[in-house]
């Protein structure tokens, strides 16, 4: 009965993908992989962004393993290198004239103070700033694959979030709870607000909770792994976790629906401080100056 709770809903859509392509950041473990092997089993060409190639290769091969007929491929990504996100884009638009869904799953959690190459506090340099800059890099081709969309993975931890904007580094004080959450809230507030800018492209952005997954996202807590060691009955699979990333990226109901969040493929709570747009403007100016970039 535990189990069964704890898996959640799954993704009924029975839409196919052929002749569309895919790009899914940290494809290589989790529910990344897993949703990569849903997309490529529907015919899309899947493109897997990720840090470390070796370990991309090594979930490319699982997934032709499971699928042979998979269309999957493994490119460098590092979210936490704003020059690497560059380069990354450069090439990407130089070889692949089509971009349909956009995945924004990779992430980090809980892991000790810690920088990004370019002087972010790691979790909002990778879960949101790298994202922010790959999405800003990639939209003028989304917009030209119309319809398309792109999925923000966030977290229920959305709620226990608030942007800290006069220490957005943590430089001041340092919580890796606080600061993975105030980095979900800022996946919320900038699907909220990409979604505004959006309207009339046929270009939709939707945020998702997988629901608790037990992943290796808790790899730099010990305390978070035993508890999810101990209480795995009550976790979701990374497969069961992926639905919902699955649903937005499909479901023919939503292709209309923009600036939602979603939970076990239904529209889920957003916290007060996610719902507000002169937050959410605030810190899209304050992510454009942090990035060096103008996105209007």
């Amino acid at each position: 009965m535990c189990r069964k709770y704890a898996a959640g809903e799954v993704c009924k859509s029975t839409t196919r993908l052929d002749g569309k392509t895919v790009l899914i950041t940290g494809a290589n473990t989790g529910i990344g992989k897993e949703t990569a092997l849903d997309l490529a089993i529907r015919g899309a060409r899947v493109i897997m962004a990720c840090r470390d190639v070796e370990k991309g290769e090594e979930a490319a091969a699982s997934i032709r393993a499971s699928y042979p007929e998979a269309q999957v491929e493994v490119r460098e990504l590092d979210l936490a290198d704003t020059c690497s996100i560059r380069a990354f884009a450069q090439k990407f638009l130089r070889e692949v004239n089509q971009l349909h869904i956009l995945i924004n799953n990779a992430g980090v959690m809980m892991c000790p103070y810690t920088k990004t190459v370019d002087g972010f506090e790691m979790h909002i340099g990778v879960n949101h700033l790298g994202h922010f800059l790959l999405t800003s890099l990639l939209i003028g081709l989304l917009k030209r694959s119309a319809p398309a969309r792109i999925v923000v993975v966030s977290s229920l931890a959305h709620n226990f979030g608030w942007i800290r904007f006069h220490d957005l580094h943590s430089q001041g004080s340092y919580n890796s709870g606080l600061a993975y959450c105030q980095s979900k809230l800022a996946n919320v507030l900038f699907t909220r607000e990409l979604a505004s800018r959006l309207k009339g492209t046929n270009v939709t952005v939707n945020s998702v909770h997988p629901g608790t997954v037990n992943s290796d996202l808790t790899r730099h807590s010990t305390l978070m792994t035993i508890l999810f060691t101990v209480f795995s009955v009550f976790l979701k699979t990374p497969r069961e976790g992926a639905q919902t990333s699955i649903y937005c990226a499909t479901a023919e109901e939503l292709h209309s629906i923009s600036g939602k969040h979603f939970s076990d493929c239904t529209p889920a709570f957003v916290a007060p401080q996610g719902r507000s747009a002169e937050t959410a403007r605030r810190l899209w100016d304050v992510s454009c100056e942090l990035l060096g970039i103008e996105w209007d």
